[in-house]
């Protein structure tokens, strides 16, 4: 009777004792779980700006340097003037791509290697030596661009679910810097690395091998969860990864906001092409007037903060629409006008206007509820929007060639403004896509 009532104290003692450490192990262990998730929060905002950063340097640092790239590869007119509408075809073509590997491998791990084919390109380009080879690196590059612009809205939506408007504002003001960085750095910084155009492209690889970084511990665990943000139960990870695909088609608030993408992305490019130019044949002196360009471009960089955190504020982004499509008319009759007298306000002006794309970024965050809509209307809109794109640029320098002067294509990019602000106002009425879609 004594030897059973030690041998049942010893077993409670000794389930007292795991019962204790089990409490021990949990307590110690909970601690560590925020501080975990807000480490790994921290490389999601980090790897958010390095992306953005890298988002457009391929672009702008080559048209500060197309007169020496044209010279060193014997490159003619029409194949310069080519390279121009590269940009938007590859954003088109590859951003369709983004979704599907984007559910395949998760985006975290799509973004990874797409800012890794934008450091072989950029590395590539300047010394393949022929005009093919230079624009096969450069479509390289612009792949891994375009994927990392059709997943940042779905990450920002994914990791920050209640913060997307300062989250979008944080990327879009970082990308806005990197454009402008490019753009007003590439020539002095070859100048000081020797005057070698091939070297002052290459560089750019360095900041894109660094962005490439912050995404590598999320190529891990794209077998798991897809990149699902931590914390997040198996059940929302799963349909995270596993949502159905919708008929983004049938949404009237997709298209609304396709168009307006491409509408938005027509002007920045016809701007970031041809407004130095206007600016020239009107008599203002070539280094004021590629000053007056970098002043729009740098002009999206508070705004781009400063945009998306009041949308996200507004049931209806109608409003935002239509001030920005009125700065543009405004700007776009003082080119006309009084292009010297008023020049830098007409500047200022477009810069405000060109800030339509932070607002639409915002929108496809809004527009569905859940990060794999995110991913679906993100590749449509961007993918379709770009392809608008395509034949403004162009259609811009046939009307010039042919008329002489630039009343023409100044009334081409005010009239397009119109429309924009009609599908804009649409693209903001506060619904889902994928409400529309069901439908």
């Amino acid at each position: 009777m004594m030897g059973l009532m030690a041998r049942e104290e010893h077993r409670t003692a000794t389930s007292t004792r795991i019962r204790t450490a089990r409490t021990r192990t949990t307590q110690s262990a909970t601690p560590s779980q925020p501080a975990t998730r807000a480490w790994t929060t921290r490389l999601v905002v980090l790897g958010i700006v390095l992306t953005a950063l890298n988002l457009r340097p391929a672009i702008t640092s080559l048209g500060a340097l197309l007169e020496e790239v044209r010279d060193g590869l014997g490159m003619s007119g029409s194949v310069a003037g080519l390279l121009t509408s590269v940009p938007p075809l590859c954003f088109a073509l590859f951003g369709v791509m983004a979704p599907r590997l984007a559910r395949r491998f998760g985006p975290g791990a799509v973004v990874c290697a797409g800012m890794a084919a934008i450091t072989a390109g950029l590395l590539l380009r300047p010394y393949v030596g022929s005009t093919a080879g230079f624009l096969a690196a450069s479509a390289l590059a612009l792949m891994g661009i375009a994927l990392s612009n059709v997943l940042m809205p779905v990450i920002v939506k994914r990791w920050f679910p209640d913060r997307v408007g300062s989250m979008t504002g944080l990327y879009s003001m970082a990308l806005a810097l990197g454009t402008a960085s490019a753009a007003a750095v590439t020539v002095p910084m070859t100048e000081v690395l020797g005057g070698s155009w091939q070297t002052g492209l290459a560089v750019w690889a360095a900041l894109a091998a660094l962005a490439v970084l912050p995404w590598i511990p999320f190529v891990r665990d794209r077998g798991r969860d897809g990149g699902a943000a931590p914390g997040a139960s198996a059940q929302e990870k799963h349909a995270r990864v596993e949502a159905p695909k919708l008929r983004i088609t049938r949404s009237r608030t997709a298209w609304a906001l396709a168009v307006y993408f491409g509408l938005q992305a027509t002007g920045a490019y016809i701007t970031m092409g041809w407004m130095a130019q206007i600016f020239r044949d009107a008599g203002v002196h070539a280094g004021t007037a590629g000053l007056l360009l970098a002043v729009t471009m740098v002009m999206g960089v508070p705004l781009a903060f400063v945009i998306p955190r009041l949308a996200t504020r507004l049931p209806h982004q109608g409003p935002i629409v239509l001030a920005l499509g009125a700065c543009g008319l405004v700007g776009y009759a003082g080119l006309y006008l009084a292009p010297v007298a008023g020049s830098w306000a007409w500047a200022l002006l477009l810069g405000v206007s060109n800030c339509s794309f932070p607002l639409a970024l915002t929108m496809v965050g809004m527009r569905a509820r859940t990060s794999a809509g995110v991913a679906q209307l993100s590749g449509f809109a961007q993918s379709t929007g770009y392809l608008i794109s395509i034949p403004g640029p162009l259609l811009v320098g046939v009307l010039y060639q042919h008329s002489g002067g630039w009343g023409l294509p100044i009334a081409l990019m005010a009239g397009l403004m119109i429309p924009q602000m009609a599908v804009g106002v649409l693209a903001g009425r506060n619904r889902t896509v994928e409400d529309e879609a069901a439908r």
